[in-house]
């Protein structure tokens, strides 16, 4: 689309579409968007199962280490020839050998998933990003998307590896460590029991605090990203207008935004932590003091008290460390919630369930009846108003008029990038709303005004949307193109690598590697959108040589300011406000005296009606 249309594409929205105001049901430290990683685990049940027998293994051995302890202090230190005491220490040693090889396989096991997760869940919320439509992205800046797709995700790779793996190991720790302190001295385990919603209540307040922190301080990193991204793709311009020291500024603002939101949830999950393990060691005090008094009264031997204080710590460890991943957990909560909803958001353009085959071989005939269509936000402007026209197969179309007439809307309409509000659009006779998506534009090639190249080879390039063309037709393409001998005379030639959006060759250049990538496609309906507007004189001849060649025996529809590239179009149409207001060949628009008489006159003079 153009620039003078896309300014009248409605009203564009904030960058940051996410609100970081919480709503009331994500003010509670609820792990609901954690859910939806439950399919991308499920596809490794070997692996989950591995890791849960490693787990299990590795939590057993560490709880089995205290009745060791005990009875190598209630019975080893009593014999007399120490050989109890050696049997006691080589029961140690192979419980440390069964530890070691169990913690080892689940830490290989447990990030091995969270890699897996997290490489699946990216290529799938590229693959759902990938589908959305031009609207999606006039509303959502391409920073915010970048932030979830990379950010946030790493996110979520803890908790799908590590953090899920630590919370279930501490937790059969703390169950373990607590029904042996009951086994052991039930007394005692009573004291401790009375201590445990006394930790307990303050880490579920504090949770929801970290995960509602946790969001903003994503959602600020995002808006920051998002300007860095905005301003460095349009480096030139900036430099140009010795924009750098305030683009600077209002970027550090934006980072010490994101450093301030990330400081408090810092704070929170410190203050967490601090009065978690504060709470832990005034109770394991309260505890030893009574059990000591037990020991001197009888009660209890030294070695179970030893064996209790022992389970008390674990239990004590395991609950600090369920704090921090509490923490973390919530913390990726946050980030997955991001993601979850960019993927709740449904195309607003879709293949139907049951598409209609276009007849083969498709012959290119387009037909718009009775077209209307209007921007989001715009609905009271309509870029198209009732437009009808039919392009015969083969035919060459121009669509002329002044800026924001709706030229380039008609053809984001062809490719379905929206749909009209009311009317039709046919191909070959069959309305385009009841052919799959991957049909209809592989019928159709684009040629845009910006070309959109990628930091890849020049083959690379040409090839792209024809994945599997051979090198030779790469070649036979860029010919055509009247490219092949520029690309020839560069370091590599056709494997030169390219700058990022090609800007190491010129606008003529780029052009015409556009114009190659649409000849190898060799699709039946051409579309050109102001192929030639930022050309030179030179470049401007030999890139229309290169269209002339590609649009002989294609159904071809122009979009063009500069009306010399039109003028042997079999025929012109003129767009207005919306309409069609008038159509012939250029011979015969001129002599009529109407806008595009006067369109002409402007750009070749009084000489253009001869």
């Amino acid at each position: 689309m153009s620039s003078s249309e896309n300014a009248r594409g409605g009203t564009p929205l904030p960058a940051n579409t996410t609100s970081t105001e919480e709503t009331p049901a994500s003010g509670r430290a609820s792990l609901r968007p954690l859910l939806a990683l439950k399919p991308y685990l499920l596809r490794h049940p070997g692996r989950l199962a591995g890791a849960a027998v490693a787990l299990v293994l590795s939590a057993g051995a560490m709880l089995a280490v205290p009745m060791a302890v005990r009875r190598m202090i209630d019975n080893g230190f009593g014999a007399r020839d120490g050989g109890m005491i050696d049997q006691y220490f080589m029961m140690m040693i192979a419980i440390g050998l069964v530890l070691a090889i169990a913690s080892a396989s689940r830490f290989y096991l447990v990030n091995w998933i969270g890699e897996r997760v997290v490489a699946d869940l990216r290529a799938d919320v590229f693959a759902h990003l990938a589908r959305l439509g031009p609207d999606f992205y006039e509303r959502t800046h391409s920073g915010e998307v970048m932030s979830r797709l990379t950010a946030d995700t790493t996110q979520v790779k803890a908790v799908a590896g590590s953090s899920i793996s630590q919370a279930l190991r501490n937790a059969i720790m703390l169950i373990g460590a607590l029904v042996m302190m009951i086994v052991t001295s039930p007394s005692l385990s009573l004291l401790v029991l009375i201590a445990i919603p006394v930790i307990v209540l303050p880490l579920i307040g504090y949770g929801r605090v970290v995960r509602r922190l946790s969001r903003r301080a994503q959602d600020t990193l995002a808006e920051a990203s998002a300007y860095a991204a905005e301003n460095l793709a349009a480096v030139r311009t900036m430099q140009a207008f010795g924009h750098e020291g305030a683009v600077a500024g209002r970027f550090a603002a934006s980072v010490e935004r994101s450093f301030t939101a990330a400081r408090e949830r810092m704070m929170a999950r410190a203050g967490l932590t601090g009065l978690v393990i504060l709470l832990v060691v005034s109770s394991i005090v309260g505890v030893l003091w009574y059990g000591a008094s037990s020991v001197i009264s009888g009660e209890i031997s030294g070695g179970r008290l030893s064996q209790f204080v022992i389970y008390a710590l674990f239990a004590a460890g395991a609950l600090g460390e369920l704090s921090e991943v509490w923490g973390e957990t919530t913390q990726a909560a946050g980030a997955a919630e991001r993601i979850t909803e960019f993927l709740t958001i449904e195309p607003e353009i879709k293949s139907p369930a049951n598409p209609v085959p276009l007849p083969l071989p498709v012959k290119g005939e387009i037909e718009f009846r009775n077209v209307r269509f209007a921007y989001t936000g715009r609905t009271n402007a309509p870029a198209l108003d009732g437009v009808s026209f039919r392009v015969a197969p083969g035919e060459r179309v121009a669509l002329v008029g002044p800026s924001g007439a709706g030229k380039s809307t008609v053809l984001n309409l062809i490719l379905r990038f929206y749909d009209p509000a009311s009317g039709q659009i046919l191909i070959d006779g069959i309305d385009i709303s009841h052919l799959a998506l991957d049909a209809l534009r592989g019928t159709t090639a684009l040629v845009p005004q910006e070309v959109a190249l990628f930091a890849d080879t020049v083959s690379e390039n040409i090839r792209y949307g024809t994945p599997n063309a051979a090198e030779t037709d790469v070649v036979r393409a860029a010919v055509a193109a009247q490219a092949d001998a520029f690309i020839r005379a560069l370091p590599q030639g056709y494997e030169t690598r390219l700058g990022e959006r090609g800007v190491s060759l010129s606008g003529g250049q780029r052009q015409r590697i556009a114009i190659a990538r649409a000849i190898l496609k060799n699709a039946p309906i051409l579309l050109l959108d102001e192929a030639t507007s930022a050309l030179d004189t030179e470049n401007e001849l030999a890139v229309q040589r290169a269209l002339d060649a590609l649009t002989k025996g294609r159904t071809t529809i122009v979009v063009a300011h500069r009306l010399s590239t039109v003028q042997n179009a079999d025929r012109i149409l003129v767009l207005d406000n919306g309409h069609i207001v008038e159509s012939g060949t250029h011979r015969e628009l001129v002599q009529r005296s109407g806008l595009y008489a006067r369109l002409s006159e402007l750009q070749f003079g009084s000489e253009a009606a001869e």
